[in-house]
């Protein structure tokens, strides 16, 4: 799947909860076109757990996410999966 040509791409994953009946959803959107200097936005669940983001800080958070993450061990089944962009 190509990225929409709108110029806003999200990118969705379900995070399962930890009762192994619940999930919670992670989203990314991009936005290109925003007028200000925070194209990155990011939602994890609902609530406030949202942060829009320049694109050097999306780029810090990446790098200290992934290597925090890996020093909790092996990736979860549940993140092996292509993440494609769309358009909503």
């Amino acid at each position: 799947m190509t990225a929409p040509t709108d110029g806003r791409t999200f990118y969705r994953l379900r995070a399962p909860g930890t009762d192994g009946a619940t999930s919670t959803a992670v989203s990314v959107r991009v936005d290109p076109a925003r007028p200000d200097a925070y194209p990155v936005y990011l939602a994890v669940g609902g609530g406030r757990r949202r942060m829009y983001l320049t694109p050097d800080e999306a780029w810090a958070l990446w790098r200290c996410l992934s290597e925090a993450v890996a020093s909790l061990g092996e990736p979860p089944d549940h993140i092996r999966t292509r993440v494609a962009p769309a358009r909503r």
